[in-house]
């Protein structure tokens, strides 16, 4: 089985499908692709990414503490960057054009789906192996990038299509296809050709997993400002 995000990324969106087409499939996704999505749940979502992209930036830095290749290191750290001088601005960008100033976007009070989900990322970067913050973080990155590639083919208004392109453009995908080869090239590393038979497979699954429902949650939480 293989995507073009890798093969050990196709194995975990299967191995937990159910919660993968909750997250790609949400009522607050479908509320961008037709435009139905009212502009105050956009905005309470913006800003609450915002906050979440803080925190998702420093458990990348970490992936750069525990790689153990200068082409992790690379990816990691490249990934930072793109974060916090690229995502981040859009964000502050749309929500300076609503007329919220980048210190009031900094100073969003953290609802509890968004602490949830940052601080289990994060505890898997503190006391998880690199394998375990990966498994953690790919959803957030490439599931993105799986729902803006739809969205570009399926959109029905032009309401978020800023939003869309960022996700489906192709700065977007490449950076999301090196980060499932960076998964890929590490399970194969550290575990072997035949990563997915062994007994820790099951629990890389499982945290890839929870950060999915994490994310229903946080989508669910877009509905309700």
């Amino acid at each position: 089985m293989s995507s073009g995000y890798g093969k050990a990324f196709a194995l975990m969106r299967e191995a937990g499908q159910g919660p993968w087409r909750d997250y790609t499939r949400h009522a607050f996704v479908e509320g961008l692709k037709d435009g139905t999505l009212p502009r105050a749940a956009f905005l309470h979502y913006l800003r609450q990414d915002y906050v979440f992209l803080t925190h998702f930036s420093r458990a990348w830095a970490l992936a750069v503490v525990k790689a153990q290749t200068h082409e992790e290191m690379q990816v990691a750290s490249a990934t930072v960057n793109g974060l916090m001088h690229e995502e981040m601005m859009l964000h502050v960008g749309v929500c300076a054009d609503a007329g919220i100033s980048r210190e009031k976007l900094f100073a969003t009070p953290e609802r509890p789906e968004n602490l949830a989900y940052t601080r289990f990322v994060l505890e898997a970067g503190y006391s998880g192996d690199y394998l375990t913050l990966l498994a953690a973080l790919v959803p957030c990155v490439i599931g993105y990038a799986e729902i803006g590639a739809r969205l570009a083919q399926e959109a029905t208004s032009e309401t978020y299509r800023p939003w869309i392109d960022t996700y489906a453009g192709d700065q977007y995908q490449s950076y999301c296809r090196d980060i499932g080869a960076l998964l890929d090239s590490a399970l194969i590393r550290r575990l072997g050709e035949n990563y997915d038979t062994l007994p820790i497979w099951s629990d890389l699954c499982k945290t890839f997993e929870t950060a999915t429902m994490l994310e229903v949650n946080f989508w669910q939480m877009g509905l309700t400002p």
